[in-house]
């Protein structure tokens, strides 16, 4: 038995999804949280599979999330549809329910948030609701687990007696007749095809290109749905569109004034407006948010989470000094020897000891977050992304990029252009990963011990300047025309979930731990072979002389000119091809082979601070890892990530130049 779980964003659908599936999936307080569909077991029922699909408006084919969503119920994929709504918006989310009542399909309604309506004055007559509408109604308050089980045995009740909607008709006038009569004109092919009439007459009245191709109407029956909707147009005075968009909102005023009472303006709502006349401040608002990401860096990378990565990093090289004594003792080979403490410890250990900085970045992010506060950001990022050619809606997936690459461009899917969904897969990489921080905070703690903070928030700053640049080049070449509109709804400020927030940190890390025990782990333990072995097999005593320093060399030309030509570096760059901490990890095992030297010194032998600064530009351009590739490939197809990958190489190559020679001049 599969559920296929529908509703509005931020009606509360990936909340309810987790209290049914107790999966710790994802929920945030802004729209695109739910990028494509998650499947889960329903809890004490083992049979039952309840899919999160995205939250939309409707289930017209205008944007990805509609289609996946119209796709799976129209398809025979799901027994019963739950359609989750807002109790705090019921007129505005009882559009999209009349819509999936047209599919005919077996159907429940879960009223969501009725704490929050009855806490501002207003009520459901529950019985007459269900009535107007002819499906079952359940309230329930997802965020408290309250009225779950309830919706799980009605809903499974629906499902076995597949009992549809009793009501389906909810118009009148020339719309009703309009339907009625394109019911008898398509009601063959519908039938053949095995999809609801009624849905299908009122997506033709619409004008549903997609829709009209696949039921293969004939020319002469064209002409008759064209007259059709001409007599309605004219009776109405109205396009089709507002046609019926006026008979379901007209359908929906009636339904609620009989059983809804309406709540009062919140103290939420309230809240919220008075600090958006401060927060999305046409002026006010861009330097608030700039302040905000300044105190975050300031309390990650000073306050808390660099004392904590000082003592994971202690911790780990006290643990390194006690397993290679142990191994000496027991007379390890030292080849083995070797691999542990210079492949492993140094490798991975000098990733892991970058956790807690990690940890507590994502704790600030998600927080912000959950609290409602980054809507307000894409909001007011839709002005002046405007300018580069996108919407602000593409904020949303390059503001995902900070976290990490690979959802960030799964996330292009919502936006509504092929346009901005290859622009913004082009920017995502410009928006600083995590993976990148630990390349930051390693060098901005040799070469500006003094001011870290500040040297870690200018390299994110240039990396979205030089995002910037290459959005305007883009614009003026490769992509014209204006961007599409960007609507988005404005969340309630609230409280962050203690439990939301536990969530999404504890992702990261368990992200990033799978990471360091996966990719880079096998990344540390080929670079420290290579930089062991010769080509012979012989182990070298320097490892200059090793298969890496060969390789290392031999494309080393290509780097010259940026200012470091030396093999470690750019071995620590194409390792970076398969994760950014890999970077990090192969420094420091083609420098543990001095001994007694640290990393940090070893570092400090290899760039000056003119040449590290060129380095970090071309790790911040660079193309992301493999991921991240395979997720271009997937979105923009295998030419569009070829010519990605070619831009990325370039650009980083043109800015690294750049860094170098022009800081050569500045500071000769």
């Amino acid at each position: 038995m599969i559920f296929a779980l529908t509703g509005n964003q931020n009606s509360g659908k990936t909340t309810l999804f987790n209290q049914l599936t107790g999966a710790n999936q994802r929920v945030g307080n802004f729209p695109g949280v739910t990028v494509s569909g998650k499947t889960g077991l329903i809890k004490k029922h083992n049979n039952v599979t309840v899919v999160d699909l995205p939250g939309i408006y409707s289930i017209s084919p205008h944007t990805s999330e509609e289609v996946i969503t119209r796709d799976f119920v129209l398809h025979g994929m799901t027994d019963a549809i739950i359609n989750i709504v807002d109790a705090t918006n019921i007129e505005r989310n009882l559009y999209l329910t009349l819509q999936l009542i047209d599919l005919g399909i077996p159907m429940i309604l879960a009223l969501n948030m009725m704490d929050e309506l009855q806490n501002n004055g207003g009520s459901v007559d529950i019985e007459k609701l269900s009535k107007h509408l002819g499906i079952p109604v359940v309230p329930i308050c997802a965020t408290k687990n309250e009225g779950i089980e309830e919706l799980v045995e009605e809903a499974i009740k629906v499902a076995e007696n597949n009992i549809t909607p009793k009501r389906i008709d909810f118009c009148e006038g020339p719309v009703h007749r309009a339907i009625h009569a394109m019911v008898h004109v398509i009601e063959d092919h519908a039938n053949r095809k095995g999809l609801p009439r009624r849905f299908v007459a009122t997506k033709l009245i619409e004008g549903d290109d997609s829709l009209e191709k696949k039921l293969e109407i004939s020319y002469n029956e064209k002409e008759i749905i064209g007259h059709i909707v001409l007599e309605m147009e004219t009776e109405l005075g109205t396009d089709c569109e507002a046609a019926l968009a006026d008979m379901r909102y007209a359908a929906i005023h009636d339904i609620t004034s009989d059983s809804v009472v309406k709540p009062e303006v919140s103290k939420e709502a309230l809240r919220s407006n008075t600090a958006d006349k401060l927060l999305t401040n046409k002026y006010l608002g861009i330097p608030i948010f700039i302040g905000i990401m300044l105190l975050i860096f300031w309390l990650t990378f000073t306050v808390l989470g660099q004392p904590l990565s000082d003592w994971l990093g202690v911790g780990i090289e006290w643990l390194a000094e006690k397993t290679s004594t142990a191994m000496e003792n027991a007379h390890v080979n030292d080849v083995i020897q070797s691999l542990v403490i210079d492949g492993v410890f140094a490798g991975v250990g000098s990733v892991l000891s970058f956790l807690p900085l990690i940890a507590v970045l994502f704790l600030f992010l998600s927080l912000l977050e959950d609290s409602g506060y980054m809507a307000r950001v894409a909001f007011i990022m839709d002005r002046p992304l405007r300018r580069l050619g996108l919407s602000g809606k593409s904020f949303v997936p390059m503001l995902i990029g900070f976290g990490c690459s690979v959802p960030a461009i799964m996330a292009t899917r919502t936006l509504y252009s092929d346009q901005d969904k290859k622009m913004t897969t082009i920017l995502v990489p410009f928006m600083t990963c995590g993976a990148k921080v630990p390349v930051f905070v390693l060098f901005a703690a040799i070469f500006y011990p003094q001011n870290q903070t500040l040297a870690i928030m200018t390299m994110y700053v240039f990396s979205i300047l030089l995002g910037i640049a290459a959005a305007l080049l883009f614009k003026n070449t490769v992509f014209h025309g204006n961007p599409i509109p960007f609507i988005m709804e404005l969340p309630n400020y609230r409280i962050p979930s203690a439990k939301t927030t536990f969530i999404l940190v504890w992702d990261r890390v368990k992200e990033f731990l799978l990471r360091a025990f996966t990719i880079i782990f096998i990344a540390t333990i080929i670079i420290w072979f290579l930089q062991t072995f010769n080509f012979r097999l012989d182990v070298v005593a320097d490892a200059a002389n090793s298969m890496l320093a060969t390789i290392g060399r031999n494309i080393s030309g290509i780097f010259a000119p940026l200012g470091f030509g030396n093999w470690q570096s750019v071995t620590a760059l194409v390792s970076g091809f398969a994760a950014k901490e890999v970077i990090i990890s192969s420094l420091a095992v083609v420098t543990s082979s001095v001994e007694g030297e640290t990393l940090d010194a070893a570092i400090k032998t290899l760039f000056t601070p003119l040449q590290a600064a060129s380095f970090i530009a071309f790790v911040i351009v660079y193309t992301p890892c493999m991921a991240a590739v395979a997720a271009m490939k997937r979105e923009v197809g295998t030419k569009w990530m070829f010519g990605i990958i070619a831009f990325q190489l370039i650009f980083a190559w043109a800015v690294s130049f750049l860094v170098y020679n022009v800081g050569g001049i500045w500071f000769s």
